[in-house]
């Protein structure tokens, strides 16, 4: 069941615990003292800590503070035959989690073991939570681009700036943002994201500032808009190039007086917000057709921060690679299986137009359709390669480093290019290329190509 510590001076005590626990089912170890219980509790670890407040040698709440410093997150229940509100607050005040008179009450005992085990076990997921979104949204990379925008991050992230993000589609703007707020003062509170691009023009303005009862149809109830709900926290505007010139003037409003009021609604409500805002557009081109406002542009972009396509940032693949197998293989629940080097190699070359989002989708596609042990470089041939359209090759192309590499891939793009032409027949493609079979199955071995089913 639980591991349970019973630091007692009364041995008659210890061993009268130790019997009901035991029968409880639970792994239960004993300590005469605070000096014994400080050997046995970093051994034993402990899931709950029964603690007598008067002891011979040392006092109990002495035991108890440091217990907590060497376990923040130790639960302990203070049991005395001498209580008082007083010790019972002070034992509270210093992080005891509950106080037991003596004689104990067998019953009561075993209702305090199963609330504090529960609220241990409520603690732990959150903590595993937590771990899960730190991972979820770090940003993995060591090339000179990642590694500048981490450093952008560093220095504006524990300011109140706004900040505006712009990429491409599927690079990231939305790690950079919560990176940006996990390293601000405002870490603890919310963090409100709203994709302006997936909500109808005709209701963004009740998204972002909420709406009164019967403002229009369908406003049952009184609703707090994305503004108020983030208040203390940052809010994330993302696709703001997607917002409308209408919204765009409230946005502006809210942000130049820190106020919004509610559709419907008279009463202003001052909130004090971050924002973040992200496009994928060029918002100079934007504000030059009139699709954007100029003032609101100039609010938002007191920090730029551009995040790189992937194509630019080639060396990082192999880690993101790495990275998204693991996610890949623990929350999907898949069999370990490795990347084999001429795969990742494979794929630290070939174009990404969709960025991150591309990459992750694809190691999680390889990761449950490979054959074999590991994924190979034919794999990705015949589940990734072979599906990208031809005019990709050029690009992969140029971002060859040397003038060997860039004719390797020339070679490579060739000869696919020409067995799909001759439906993967060898001996038609090695005639209507001019090239010995053998030496052309030399080239389909050497590149590690297979036909696509």
């Amino acid at each position: 069941m639980a591991r349970i510590l019973v630091v007692d001076d009364e041995e008659g005590i210890r061993k009268i615990l130790q019997q009901v626990l035991s029968y409880e089912g639970h792994d239960v170890r004993t300590a005469s003292g605070g000096g014994e219980a400080f050997t046995v509790f970093p051994e034993f670890r402990p899931e709950l800590t029964f603690l007598d407040v008067k002891m011979a040698r040392m006092d109990g709440l002495e035991v108890l503070d440091r217990l907590r410093e060497t376990d923040p997150t130790a639960l302990v229940v203070m049991i005395s035959g001498h209580g008082s509100i007083e010790t019972a607050v002070e034992a509270t005040r210093r992080g005891a989690y509950d106080f037991l008179e003596k004689p104990l009450d067998t019953d009561r005992l075993l209702l305090t073991i199963r609330n504090a085990l529960q609220t241990r076990g409520l603690v732990e997921e959150n903590v595993r939570l937590r771990g899960q979104v730190e991972t979820r949204y770090e940003m993995v990379g060591n090339s000179f681009a990642i590694r500048g925008l981490l450093d952008r991050v560093e220095k504006v992230g524990p300011t109140d700036a706004r900040v505006l993000i712009t990429g491409e589609n599927g690079t990231g703007k939305e790690l950079v943002a919560r990176a940006l707020h996990r390293v601000s003062p405002r870490a603890e509170q919310r963090f409100v994201e709203v994709n302006c691009a997936a909500i109808p023009s005709e209701l963004i303005e009740s998204e972002l500032f909420g709406h009164v009862k019967g403002s229009f149809t369908g406003a049952v109830t009184d609703r707090a808009g994305k503004f108020e709900q983030a208040s203390g926290g940052t809010l994330f505007l993302d696709e703001i190039g997607d917002m409308s010139l209408a919204a765009q003037a409230k946005v502006l409003r809210a942000l130049q007086e820190g106020i919004v009021t509610r559709v419907g609604g008279e009463r202003p409500i001052r909130v004090d917000v971050r924002v973040i805002a992200a496009t994928n557009k060029e918002v100079e081109k934007e504000i030059a057709t009139g699709r954007f406002r100029e003032d609101l542009y100039f609010r938002l972009n007191v920090v730029p921060i551009h995040v790189p396509p992937l194509r630019e940032r080639r060396e990082d693949i192999p880690m993101l690679v790495r990275h998204f197998m693991d996610k890949a293989i623990e929350e999907q629940r898949l069999p370990p299986r490795g990347f084999a080097p001429p795969a990742v190699d494979r794929l630290a070359h070939m174009d990404w137009p969709g960025n991150i989002r591309e990459l992750r989708n694809t190691v999680e596609r390889l990761l449950i359709l490979a054959r074999g042990n590991e994924v190979t470089a034919g794999d990705v041939e015949r589940l990734v390669a072979g599906a990208q359209p031809a005019a990709s090759a050029p690009g992969d192309m140029l971002a060859a480093s040397s003038f060997a590499e860039f004719k390797e891939r020339a070679e490579r793009a060739y000869i696919v290019a020409k067995l799909r032409e001759h439906d993967w027949n060898v001996s038609e493609t090695a005639r209507a290329v001019d090239m010995p079979r053998s030496n052309l199955y030399k080239k389909i071995e050497r590149y590690g190509l297979l036909r696509e089913d």
